[in-house]
């Protein structure tokens, strides 16, 4: 649940830079954060990600799948991606600038969003990963070049005033459960 209220570009500047910090392997940078603030472009994603969950939610997705989804009470209504003053569509870079190869591409595109979302939260901001698959629509969309692949999708903005979050999203898994000492 996002807030209208807009962010200033100085500030995503602020959060791709955190986000340029990142590891990489061979120190090659694989990544490329496109940060889309123009209502119609956010209106095309938005429409290519619906099409996309249309048929997750009839076709791809196993009931399993669907059953773990229903206590988030998601769907293929995606009006987040209009609403959010920013959309940071973050790509890997499956060759180089200059066509070279990268290396442990997406665990370096990974820590790069890691710390990416980790500012924003520091920033006071609202974000969300979303993942629509396939997602190759938002290379079109973006007239991006062959050697980049869309990676992840983020929402970014202010969270709403009347922002709901379900209890059970709250709950994390017990320390003992996710860390082991010896």
């Amino acid at each position: 649940m996002f807030s209208d209220r807009p962010v200033d570009a100085l500030v995503i500047e602020k959060l791709v830079e955190v986000a340029m910090t990142a590891p990489s392997g061979a120190n090659k940078q694989p990544w490329r954060f496109v940060c889309v603030r123009d209502p119609s472009l956010k209106r095309e994603i938005r429409l290519g990600a619906e099409t996309e969950e249309r048929e997750f939610y009839s076709r791809r997705a196993s009931a399993e799948w669907l059953s773990d989804l229903a206590p988030l009470g998601t769907d293929s209504d995606k009006a987040f991606l209009e609403i959010a003053p920013w959309l940071i569509v973050v790509f890997k870079l499956a060759a180089d600038d200059n066509g070279g190869q990268t290396y442990y591409t997406n665990e370096s595109v990974g820590i790069a969003v890691g710390m990416l979302l980790a500012a924003a939260q520091h920033a006071g901001l609202a974000t969300l990963t979303h993942t629509p698959s396939p997602m190759n629509f938002l290379r079109q969309i973006l007239n991006r070049p062959d050697n980049e692949r869309p990676f992840l999708l983020i929402p970014v903005g202010y969270p709403a005033d009347d922002l709901v979050v379900p209890e059970f999203a709250l709950q994390r898994k017990p320390i003992e459960q996710v860390m082991i000492i010896k």
